[in-house]
Parts: structure tokens; sequence; C-alpha cells
């Protein structure tokens, strides 16, 4: 089996095609100067096809023979000024590969969606596959633009393809990757004083890749599953990921009286080019929320044995 990764150089998307390659021969999109170093140290062999899922001529080309697509390519981010790029990535960069799909006469889609694609409203606390995505201050523009993803692969699916679609929530790696979920690591390894009251819902990323290939393998097309191990709150995770960083943990909870005194401020200071911290007030108000997604339709289907919290930040730790 041919199976063609976007996104194939960034950190889900690798352990993607690490995990991926005891079904098939892996092929990746890259550009001319992406950074491969993510998959230097895999034993692995990957068919490189120079492109991008903004070109659609480029992906006609990776798709000649192709058996299986997985979608991993997109863009993250919860700055207002990002919100076109985002629609132009997430959305439009989804509809052209299941164009390119149908055009190469591709079967099979996986889709690398994200909970924040579920919606989330203030009245609603716990949340599965069957919410229906609903509008909401709570969504953010990358939410809504991943949302926008869905809804192409849904049409593609009318259109005569088979498709899976998975929503991981926060997916933890390697803390020495400094996007994504390296953040949340370097925020207390940085001796942040600080912590939301709300809660993290997380996955290892070795768990999230797995539970993709299970998902292929038990030919779960036409599903969309949440990928998610729990939800913990904050103060909690943060005092675990400080034991074993062995450092000191944020230990001031924010208040709402104190968030709406150091919003402005932020905000100042980011209009002034003296901060370019990406908190907003939506991410604010989310992260001072508790939430859970289940992850009981992944459960029914492959019961299903997740790494421990502790497992996975000591394994975050190693180089």
């Amino acid at each position: 089996m041919n199976i063609l990764i976007t996104g194939i150089t960034g950190y889900f998307g690798s352990q993607l095609a690490k995990e991926f390659s005891q079904l098939g021969k892996i092929h990746g999109i890259k550009r001319g100067n992406s950074n491969l170093n993510l998959l230097k140290d895999a034993d692995l062999f990957v068919q490189w096809h120079e492109g991008d899922i903004t070109d659609t001529d480029s992906l006609l080309d990776a798709m000649k023979d192709i058996d299986l697509v997985i979608h991993a390519a997109g863009m993250v981010s919860f700055a207002s000024k990002d919100e076109d790029l985002l629609y132009k990535i997430n959305s439009e960069g989804t509809a052209n590969v299941v164009n390119a799909m149908l055009s190469a006469g591709v079967p099979k889609l996986v889709y690398v969606s994200s909970i924040a694609a579920i919606g989330r409203t203030s009245e609603v606390k716990e949340y599965d596959e069957n919410f229906k995505w609903v509008d909401s201050p709570l969504n953010s523009g990358y939410a809504l633009s991943k949302y926008w993803g869905e809804l192409e692969v849904w049409r593609a699916e009318q259109e005569g393809l088979e498709t899976l679609v998975i929503n991981p929530s926060v997916i933890l790696g390697k803390a020495n990757y400094e996007k994504s979920s390296g953040s949340i690591y370097q925020y207390v390894l940085k001796g942040n004083l600080f912590y939301p009251k709300g809660n993290i819902n997380y996955i290892d990323v070795r768990d999230a890749a797995a539970i993709t290939r299970l998902l292929v393998e038990k030919n779960a097309w036409g599903e969309r599953f949440i990928l998610n191990k729990e939800g913990k709150s904050y103060r909690e995770f943060f005092a675990l990921l400080a034991k074993i960083f062995e450092t000191k943990a944020p230990s001031i909870r924010i208040s709402n009286t104190l968030l709406k005194i150091v919003l402005p401020v932020i905000s100042l200071l980011r209009g002034l080019r003296l901060s370019n911290s990406p908190l907003n007030r939506q991410l604010a108000v989310n992260a001072q929320r508790n939430c859970y997604y289940s992850n009981a339709k992944v459960q029914a289907l492959l019961h299903y044995q997740y790494h421990s919290l502790e497992d996975t930040l000591k394994w975050a730790k190693q180089p």
C-alpha cells in the first residue's frame, strides 16, 4: 500500500509516518526548505514529493498510484491577525487535498482535525463525537477553520471517498520540540508563577498515532473519533510536570479578577511590540473553564491502553 502523508515533517505527521510504515510505503509532501529533523533518527524510507497543499498541481503529481492519504498538514494559531491564513490552509488546503484525491482516483482519506473542531459552548462541559457544532464566542478562528476543513472531508465522502476523521486533543511530544505542546513544557520550565483554574485535555503523540493506525486497520471508515486520554486540571498537570523536570510548579491560581487586569496590559504590550504573548481573551476564558472530551467511542472499538501521564512526561524529558 502506498501512503501519502501531508504535514509529515511536523510532530504528529512524523509520528504517523513511523506508525503507518508498518502498513505500507510512506510518501511525503514537503517544501524545498522543509526541516526533516523529526524524521532523521527514524529507520524509515520516505518517497519525497515537493509540493504544498495550497498548490493543487503538486498534489496531483504526488498522488499518482497512492492508496491512502493522511492529511495532517495544517496551521495552528489563535491570533486574530492569522484568521485569513488559517482559512486558506485549514479549509481551502483541505479542499485542495480532497479535490486532488477525487481527480487522481485515490480512494481513502484520514483527516487530522482537532478537538477544537468539535466546538464549545458555555452550557456544555462534556463533549463527544455527537456534539453538533454551534456558533459560540468560545470557538476560536482556528476551531472554525478546522471545522470548515471537516466539512470538506464530509463533502468528499458524498462524492465517493472513504473517509476517517480524528479529533486529537493537546498532543504531548518531546519537550525539546518548541512548537505545539512544547510551549506547555516551556511555560513551566521558564518559572511562570500562575496557572489557570480550568483543565487540559491531552494525549501522548505515540498513542495518537497508534490509535489512528488501529482505526484504519479496523476499517472504521465514515466515522469520526476523538483522540484524548483524559482531562486534568492545569494545577495537577503542571505539578507533575514540574516534579519530573525538577523545577518549581506555578503556584498562584489565576482568578477572573486578575485576568481582567492582566489581559489589557498584555494587549497593550503586544500593540507596542514589547510582547509576543499569544494570550487573548478567548484563550484565557477557555483556560479558566473545565471541559472534558470523551474517548468512549475509541475505547468501545479498540480497548486501548494509554501511556500514563507520568510515563509521557518522563519520555518527553529525554533528548
